[in-house]
């Protein structure tokens, strides 16, 4: 049973535990790291490594959403950012990185975003994509999927990622037509990733949708304003366990669909990600750590999606700090630092060669201990 706290005369709360809260608990067996795979297949796409880029214009750009995608990971752009603004939002991303700490950074935000999107620009993005090579997913919000969902399905994309701060299935309006999910997704024909989620009734609800994948957590981290704008704060360690166990409910109740859980929130390290997988995730979304590659398009700056909503942002902006070294460093080395941030995938693959696994599928069974 899940700790209840009394937090006053009839108010009760649920402990929730973060990733800094638990650790790897290795186990009788070790194995040699060239005999781990960090391999994962989403739908019919396999990927090299657990990662997903988090779709924001300070890290996925046409280019590093493809480079993301050579070197075995995922990149999601946002089709409804700078990109699709833009003809050619270079010029503006510059000035963006020259920002620093200037107080004016989140108006400055608000004002680059005001400028409509194009669905010429959706198209013509979905091609560089499409040139890349690799697959190519985009990411829209919930609240304008039924606006957009043709002019990207036209443009032929590979996975549809339906993200926002929170998304459930059952959205209830009394001025406009919520979007149905899982009509929505029923008339698709190719995977849908759905998210944020942030307990066990809601990934239920989002895997009954018919999604493929279904996003954990909100993309907390240091410069995320959730908790002090709306009160939100995800504990991720216990999040992705509660989607774990929903999906094998729903894996019962199907008598076998699985459907993958991204892990979006607090994954700074290698040792954050060995951590989210162990919880039962089959993937991580990675955001502010992509920013501190040389190729990231804002040049360390950073923000989420939400930081340029033109009534109530939720990000600060923020400079994450200088490039550590290029996409591939970062994902595989060498390291030249022992704080986790370089040789990110490659971490990973030592962190389940010293708890003897060898595939992902397995490591998710690694045991865990509070330590704080």
């Amino acid at each position: 049973m899940r700790d209840v706290v009394e937090i006053g005369l009839g108010k009760t709360a649920q402990r929730g535990y973060h990733l800094d809260d638990i650790a790897i608990v290795p186990s009788r067996r070790t194995r040699d790291v060239d005999d781990v795979s960090t391999s994962w297949q989403l739908d019919a796409y396999p990927f090299g490594i657990p990662c997903v880029g988090h779709p924001s214009d300070a890290t996925m750009s046409p280019a590093t959403a493809v480079r993301l995608g050579q070197l075995g990971g995922l990149g999601v752009l946002n089709v409804e950012g700078l990109w699709t603004r833009y003809e050619n939002p270079t010029k503006v991303l510059e000035e963006l990185a020259g920002l620093g700490e200037d107080a004016r950074a989140t108006k400055r935000l608000q004002e680059v975003y005001s400028e409509p999107i194009r669905p010429d620009l959706i198209a013509e993005r979905v091609r560089e994509l499409r040139a890349g090579g690799g697959t190519v997913a985009v990411r829209v919000s919930p609240q304008h999927t039924l606006a957009l969902a043709p002019v990207i399905l036209d443009a032929g994309v590979d996975i549809l990622v339906i993200q926002g701060t929170i998304v459930s299935a059952e959205h209830v309006s009394t001025t406009d037509e919520p979007l149905n999910l899982k009509e929505f997704i029923a008339d698709l024909d190719l995977p849908v990733v759905v998210g944020g989620c942030t307990d066990y009734k809601t990934a239920l609800h989002l895997m009954r949708t018919g999604a493929a994948g279904v996003i954990v957590g909100i993309g907390g981290d240091d410069w995320s304003t959730t908790e002090s704008v709306l009160g939100i704060r995800v504990p991720m360690a216990t999040a992705i366990a509660d989607a774990a166990a929903a999906r094998r409910d729903y894996l019962d109740e199907t008598g076998g669909r699985y459907v993958h859980l991204i892990a979006d929130g607090d994954i700074q390290t290698s040792g954050d990600i060995a951590k989210a997988l162990g919880c039962g995730a089959d993937a991580v979304m990675l955001g502010e750590a992509l920013s501190l590659c040389e190729e990231a398009p804002a040049g360390g700056a950073w923000w989420h999606s939400a930081a340029s909503h033109p009534s109530l942002p939720r990000g600060a902006f923020e400079i994450a700090g200088e490039p550590l070294g290029s996409m591939e460093q970062l994902l595989f080395g060498p390291a030249d630092e022992p704080d986790g941030q370089l040789n990110l995938f490659g971490g990973l693959r030592r962190a389940m060669a010293k708890c003897g696994y060898r595939d992902l599928k397995e490591f998710q069974k690694v045991g865990l201990v509070l330590d704080r």
